[in-house]
């Protein structure tokens, strides 16, 4: 038996399939972090002040109210991921992030794998040392018989792998861990960044000196994917807001105070 064609029941399912064909067309154009209503937000909570968590258990620090702050401004909830600090690039190429504020540092080769927001933060490289250790400049550390320790991942790992030839380079996955070292005299020097280098010392001033003064200069950064061009364009535009409404002065005032003032003294730069 032959079916009757039915023209308005043809072209009802027409529009219904044209629709649908619009709607997905629409979302491809689109980052996938912009039509969602929440935010991940991957950082390693164990570098404070900037992420840490209280006495519960939850994330906070500098950067999670940074973070904070970005989702009310793009109406997203935001989500923070504990990641370690060598997983939050793999896991933001992966999709289970959509951003990275963990005072990542901006760099040619993290470049070639993220990209970055405009950068919110300046710091540089310097060197927690052993009390009795001769070392004065990071030039002392290239020599045999030293011993330099630095974390796994950061730029301090990346400094010592290329410029260190002749010292022993010690690799450790925690920055406590490698802080132990040099307390206990069995590394004369820990590269790492000005201000948890400040904060080491004072908590091991017996057993150790502080060399501020940065070696290498190095801004930080909020990494996204690579083609979330929109979302990239948000996040600048929130810095920007932000640090003209003195959001980072805020920020500074309640977790670095001391600092801050210690700086100033010093006469470096301070971040923000």
């Amino acid at each position: 038996m032959t079916k009757k064609f039915s023209f308005g029941t043809a072209t009802a399912a027409g529009l219904i399939v044209l629709a649908l064909l619009l709607a997905l067309s629409a979302c491809r154009d689109r980052p996938f972090a912009e039509v969602k209503d929440t935010l991940t937000v991957g950082m390693e909570l164990a570098y404070p002040p900037f992420e840490m968590t209280d006495e519960q258990g939850a994330p906070k620090g500098v950067s999670v109210e940074l973070a904070n702050e970005l989702g009310k401004a793009l109406g997203k909830k935001i989500v923070i991921q504990n990641t370690s600090f060598d997983g939050l690039i793999p896991a933001l190429k992966t999709g289970k992030l959509d951003l990275i504020i963990s005072s990542m540092t901006i760099t040619d080769e993290r470049k070639r794998s993220v990209d970055f927001s405009d950068p919110y933060l300046s710091t540089g490289l310097c060197l927690l040392v052993a009390r009795e250790s001769p070392v004065q400049t990071v030039a002392d550390l290239d020599r045999a018989g030293v011993t330099v320790v630095v974390k796994k991942g950061t730029t301090g790992h990346s400094y010592a792998a290329q410029k260190i030839r002749n010292a022993r380079l010690l690799v450790l996955d925690k920055e406590a861990a490698a802080v132990l070292e040099v307390v206990q005299g069995k590394a004369d020097a820990f590269i790492y960044d000005q201000m948890s280098t400040y904060q080491n010392w004072k908590k091991n001033r017996q057993t150790t000196r502080a060399l501020l003064n940065p070696f290498q200069q190095e801004q930080w950064g909020i990494a996204l994917r690579k083609g979330d061009d929109r979302l990239k364009e948000q996040v600048n535009a929130f810095l920007k807001t932000f640090r003209q409404q003195g959001g980072f002065e805020r920020l500074g005032d309640s977790y670095l105070k001391e600092q801050k003032e210690t700086f100033r003294e010093l006469n470096y730069l301070f971040f923000f």
